[in-house]
């Protein structure tokens, strides 16, 4: 694989995702009591009721999906089958050399996130979440972390891009 300013670009990119959310995480698990089965946990409010950290522990995936799954199909689930996909899409975009900067911003966003929450399951068994948004119940977040907003915040890039091309088609 040739080092060009591009893969350098995705590399970057990736390892900033990781490092952001590895970081935040930290600070969460040594600053912010967690949330378990008999403690609520301590709560922060950032912005009144409306944005709350906390400190989650999440066995699952996004609200904690597959959190009681049995132990095997978990591990497919949630580790495998994610690696599999995050070293594909990888593949791919380090591979197909037309490939718009937003959306090789918005792959490399997503593979970092998807690391960074993969990592988590290995190394924790669990992934640490700690962010929630409610503003006044019109509109209500699972309880997520930095990987997530990483991993969101590429799919909405890609979805614009994908409808700018089909606008510039018509």
């Amino acid at each position: 694989m040739k080092l060009s300013k591009r893969n350098i670009y995705i590399f970057l990119v990736i390892i900033i995702t990781i490092a952001v959310d590895q970081i935040s995480k930290i600070l969460v698990r040594q600053d912010i009591e967690p949330r378990t089965a008999s403690s609520a946990g301590e709560r922060i409010s950032l912005i009144g009721d409306m944005f709350i950290m906390m400190n989650v522990e999440n066995t699952g995936a996004f609200l904690g999906m597959g959190s009681d799954l049995n132990p095997m199909l978990r591990l497919i689930v949630l580790l495998i089958l994610p690696i599999v996909v995050l070293g594909m899409v990888l593949f791919h975009i380090l591979k197909e050399q037309n490939i718009d900067k937003w959306s090789l911003f918005a792959f490399a966003s997503i593979i970092g996130g998807g690391i960074a929450n993969v990592y988590d399951r290995i190394v924790y068994g669990s992934v640490t979440d700690f962010f929630y948004i409610d503003l006044g119940g019109v509109f209500r977040t699972g309880i997520f972390n930095m990987a997530d907003v990483s991993v969101t915040t590429g799919m909405i890039i890609l979805l614009f891009v994908s409808l700018g091309k089909k606008k510039k088609t018509t």
